[in-house]
């Protein structure tokens, strides 16, 4: 049976990247912004959605967190790393004059990593933000007659018939962006994908009161386990000055006693533990693409 995919489109973003190489066989479905993939799922119109999380450049995608916090309690069922590339895509009328630009359109993220190139190539250019790399790479391909660029990939120019004025402009070659697979529930991704790079366990702990010490004693019970954290961050939880959780992934699967005596300690102290998916790593960092859904 084929799944629906969201994805935030339209097409030719890293979204659609890190979908397709998840899901190479299933409908891809284009989301105007990161709720609509999230309420995609919750409303069953799609099976998944791949949405980002966290980019190495600039941090934590803030929108997907937090919505996936307060507003629709989705299950991680994996994730998938792409490594990012940005390019100048221009129209085919201003190929040769590409330093004239006047704007350069694109999502907030991708304008920010490639600020050195922008600032010293195009000086001059004013930013407009769009909710998408592939949104300001259609917007561009419609507006031929202006002078203007979007920042994209290879697959936005080769969907949108747009030329790569400047290859690489990004700051930093280490540029990823980690995604996120949703779904309603808990159903097993293959890990026999060559993509496949291990597993992790992500918990929202909130703490029970501001106390001296008290996130000591969060990290105590995963440190004495040996349990290995990639990542601790904290988000507000929209109820007052001061009042956050924590989002903490644990870089190993659920198993039968570590993690679920982290838990049982983490509770004792009063805090509320909440598990948000424990499940399987994809990179493609690796070759293949061929990952499967497990029925």
């Amino acid at each position: 049976m084929m799944n629906k995919i969201a994805y935030l489109g339209p097409k030719g973003t890293f979204t659609e990247v890190a979908a397709k190489a998840v899901f190479p066989n299933d409908e891809r479905v284009p989301f105007s912004s990161i709720p609509d993939c999230m309420d995609g799922v919750s409303n069953g119109s799609v099976e998944f959605a791949v949405v980002p999380i966290e980019n190495a450049i600039e941090g934590s995608v803030n929108l997907t967190i937090d919505y996936l916090i307060h507003n629709q309690k989705l299950m991680i069922n994996g994730e998938i790393i792409v490594p990012i590339e940005q390019h100048l895509l221009i129209h085919n009328n201003h190929y040769h004059n590409w330093a004239k630009i006047e704007k350069v359109y694109s999502h907030p993220h991708a304008i920010a990593q490639c600020h050195q190139f922008l600032r010293s190539m195009l000086p001059n250019a004013k930013f407009e933000y769009t909710n998408s790399t592939g949104a300001a790479a259609d917007f561009v391909a419609r507006h031929g007659d202006e002078p203007i660029a979007a920042i994209g990939n290879h697959l936005a120019a080769k969907q949108y018939n747009l030329q790569i004025a400047q290859s690489k402009i990004h700051d930093y070659e280490n540029n990823h962006t980690r995604f996120v697979i949703l779904r309603n529930e808990k159903i097993n991704l293959s890990e026999t994908s060559s993509l496949y790079i291990g597993d992790k366990t992500t918990l929202m702990v909130t703490l029970p009161a501001d106390y001296p010490g008290a996130l000591h004693h969060v990290l105590s019970a995963f440190a004495w386990r040996k349990l290995n954290l990639s990542k601790i961050e904290s988000r507000p939880m929209k109820t007052g000055l001061g009042n956050y959780f924590f989002v903490i992934d644990v870089a190993m699967k659920l198993d039968d006693v570590l993690i679920p005596g982290a838990i049982a300690e983490l509770e004792a102290l009063k805090c509320q533990v909440t598990s948000l998916g424990s499940y399987p790593c994809f990179s493609l960092l690796k070759k293949e693409y061929d990952i499967k859904v497990e029925t």
